[in-house]
C-alpha cells in the first residue's frame, strides 16, 4: 500500500542547482493519493473545534479548500501582497534572499475563532509564521498547523513549536 510520500515527485536542481524540489502536483493529481493526504491531514484534529481553515498561497489553497469542505467550515486564503481586493492587513517575513509580505482580509476572522492553518510544505517556517501572526492579529486562535511535507533540516517545525504551535506533517524529506 502506498503512503503519501510515494506520491510526491522529486525534481533535482529546481528552481536552482542543488535544490531538490518536492513536487506535490503528482500527489494532487492522483485520486487515491489526494484523498489519503486530506484524510491524514484531518485525522489528528478529529474532535477538535475548528471554525475555519486558512491556507497559505498557493498549494495551501488546494489542501485547505478540501479540508474545509470535509469539516463543513469556511476557508480563508492567506495571499502574497497585492493579490486580495478590499482592506487587508499584512505581515512581512524573511526569505533566504530578502523579504516578502503576506496579506489577509482585515475581516477574515472574528475574535475567538479557531483556525487550522494548512500548507503543502514546511521549510524554514517563515511563511507559516507570517500566517499565524496575521490570524492572531485578527483575534483568532490557531489550533494547529498541518503540512504534507516537513523539511526538518531547515528548522520550520522548531520555529513554529517555539511559538506554541502544534505541528502535524505527513512525511519528511532530509536536506533541502
Amino acid at each position: 500500500m502506498k503512503n503519501v510520500k510515494d506520491y510526491i515527485r522529486t525534481i533535482p536542481d529546481f528552481p536552482h542547482e542543488g535544490i531538490m524540489f518536492r513536487d506535490v502536483t503528482t500527489l494532487f493529481s492522483d485520486t487515491r493519493g489526494f484523498r489519503i493526504a486530506v484524510d491524514q491531514l484531518l485525522h489528528p484534529y478529529a474532535g477538535t473545534e475548528i471554525d475555519c481553515v486558512a491556507g497559505l498561497e498557493a498549494r495551501g489553497f488546494i489542501l485547505g479548500g478540501a479540508i474545509a469542505h470535509q469539516l463543513s467550515v469556511g476557508f480563508v486564503p492567506i495571499r502574497k501582497k497585492g493579490k486580495l481586493p478590499g482592506a487587508t492587513i499584512e505581515q512581512a517575513y524573511q526569505l533566504e534572499y530578502g523579504e516578502a509580505v503576506m496579506e489577509i482580509h482585515d475581516d477574515a476572522f472574528a475574535p475567538g475563532q479557531k483556525v487550522l492553518l494548512v500548507d503543502d510544505l514546511l521549510a524554514t517556517g517563515g511563511t507559516a509564521e507570517a500566517g499565524i501572526r496575521l490570524i492572531e492579529r485578527l483575534g483568532a486562535q490557531v489550533v494547529g498547523c498541518a503540512f504534507v511535507i516537513d523539511l526538518p533540516d531547515l528548522g520550520g517545525r522548531k520555529r513554529l513549536e517555539a511559538l506554541g504551535m502544534e505541528v502535524h506533517a505527513l512525511c519528511e524529506f532530509e536536506g533541502d
